[in-house]
């Protein structure tokens, strides 16, 4: 049976046929900015990755006439330690031009979060300003995920490396990946279970230099905190900021939460 996962590779494969042509002469400003891992080890209390996202294949349209660059500036003030925006245009009516708008405004780590299966996206989403970038186990080979890991790497960008079951957090921990997000909904099914943070994380155990990060699922600070006291250091938040009308007290609200649950586990 078709999943929503293998029509969105199918389009990705569509799309690289003219992706190259569409590249733009002059790439987006590039500001210097920290690295994933020092926003996170400074972070005290779980680190937020606030997410632009117009649409999902599961909800519809969420927020189609967003301003990227205002949004994310928010996300910013609020304390979000990265910024993630969706680039996939066919099912979440994304664009590099949204991530070049946010990239040329905050001064803090942005994600390019789509589904990678090329170098010629990573060399993309470089141009149009990404420091970090997101590799889908789900969509990916053993050897293609580790070709494009190094890939990245080499080029100077932070890999967030998602899995959503135990075979692909075997997968993530082989690779040696520092940053590993533990997508609480099914990409063939799009359900969401939060308990999946809860399972892979002990699965993941403790690892030096490493940080988890539990992706979707969560709207409210008692999410947050449960992320948090199943080990997750940081949560990626895309519909609820989306859909808020004080995405930046929303943000604080989850960090809030995720310090309170981590305090009272110490």
């Amino acid at each position: 049976m078709t999943t929503i996962l293998d029509e969105i590779l199918e389009e990705k494969k569509r799309r690289l046929q003219t992706l190259r042509d569409e590249i733009p002469a002059s790439p987006a400003i590039r500001h210097p900015r920290p690295r994933l891992a020092e926003m996170f080890s400074n972070e005290n209390g779980l680190a937020v990755i606030a997410e632009v996202k117009r649409a999902s294949p599961s909800k519809g349209l969420i927020n189609g006439g967003v301003n990227p660059a205002e949004q994310a500036a928010a996300y910013e003030r609020a304390g979000a330690a990265c910024i993630s925006v969706l680039t996939e245009e066919a099912f979440f009516k994304g664009s590099y031009e949204d991530l070049a708008a946010v990239a040329e405004t905050v001064r803090i780590p942005v994600l390019c979060k789509d589904f990678v299966i090329d170098e010629l996206q990573i060399d993309r989403a470089l141009q149009a300003g990404a420091s970090v970038i997101l590799l889908i186990a789900a969509a990916l080979t053993d050897g293609r995920l580790e070709e494009l890991y190094r890939y990245a790497a080499q080029a100077g960008l932070d890999v967030l490396v998602e899995v959503h079951n135990a075979e692909e957090m075997d997968r993530a921990l082989q690779l040696g990946a520092p940053f590993i997000g533990i997508n609480n909904r099914d990409l063939k099914t799009f359900g969401v279970n939060l308990g999946r943070t809860e399972e892979l994380a002990a699965q993941a155990g403790n690892r030096p230099g490493g940080y988890l990060i539990s992706e979707s699922g969560i709207s409210v600070p008692e999410q947050a905190a449960r992320a948090a006291k199943a080990g997750a250091d940081g949560i990626l938040v895309g519909e609820a900021l989306m859909k808020s009308g004080d995405p930046e007290e929303a943000i604080r609200a989850l960090k809030r939460a995720g310090k309170t649950a981590e305090e009272v586990q110490r």
